[in-house]
């Protein structure tokens, strides 16, 4: 018999690796996760070869203040993105002119840039439950995920027992692979860019340094929020 487990809370996209997000009210997800998610990013220069070439908050903890977004939201990935920079100028993800504003080359990749899997889920129960443990009010986009879930259990951490089933989202089909490791990039403050060492602590010392859970999409569909989040 099928389970609610919750419902979708809240959508995000990042058109541009380690830049602020794009929230939109529904997406259709395939093989590669959410079109138009990461499929920009930016090469620090003198690191093409690099295993990690990016530059990400980890190297500015500006980057929320850039806020990217597609130009035609109906077809992410046969258009152009246009990011809204802190100084206010509104330039095309190609401009040479923001390029040199953040000193790297520009980079697009049509199937994403993910550091592990397409798509990334937490619950904002478990959002709540570690901003506790740091002792700080924590913004859910500090974890940087792609679907939130407003989980039926109040009980944080429920994301966890998902792990290895498959749920239906919307009219998607989403198996959850594994928890999801997490870097220094939770400790920025999307809102304001200041670090806050208190968050990967918490995540350290109460989760094993891993909060929320990676999947991957088994069968393609449409997700929008308010949609049930099903097992079985």
């Amino acid at each position: 018999m099928a389970q609610t487990l919750g419902q979708v809370a809240a959508i995000f996209r990042y058109p541009v690796k380690s830049m602020a997000a794009e929230r939109v009210q529904s997406a259709e997800v395939s093989w590669h996760g959410l079109p138009g998610d990461r499929r920009w990013g930016f090469v620090r220069p003198g690191l093409p070869s690099n295993g990690f070439p990016w530059l990400t908050l980890r190297h500015r903890n500006d980057l929320n203040s850039y806020r990217p977004s597609w130009r035609d939201p109906g077809a992410p990935d046969r258009s152009m993105v246009v990011v809204h920079t802190p100084g206010g100028d509104d330039l095309e993800i190609t401009s040479a002119a923001l390029a040199a504003e953040l000193g790297a080359q520009v980079m697009k990749l049509d199937r994403g840039t993910f550091d592990s899997m397409p798509l990334s889920l937490v619950t904002t129960r478990t959002v709540q439950a570690i901003g506790g443990l740091a002792g700080i009010e924590t913004d859910v986009l500090r974890f940087r995920p792609n679907l939130v879930v407003e989980p039926a259990d109040a009980a944080p951490y429920a994301e966890d027992s998902w792990v290895g089933s498959t749920l239906r989202i919307g009219t998607a089909g989403v198996r959850i692979d594994r928890r999801d490791k997490r870097c220094v990039v939770v400790n920025i403050d999307p809102a304001t860019g200041r670090r806050t060492p208190e968050v990967l602590r918490a995540v350290a010392r109460h989760r094993d340094t891993c909060l929320g859970v990676y999947g991957s999409v088994v069968s393609a569909g449409r997700v929008a929020i308010g949609d049930r989040v099903v097992l079985g």
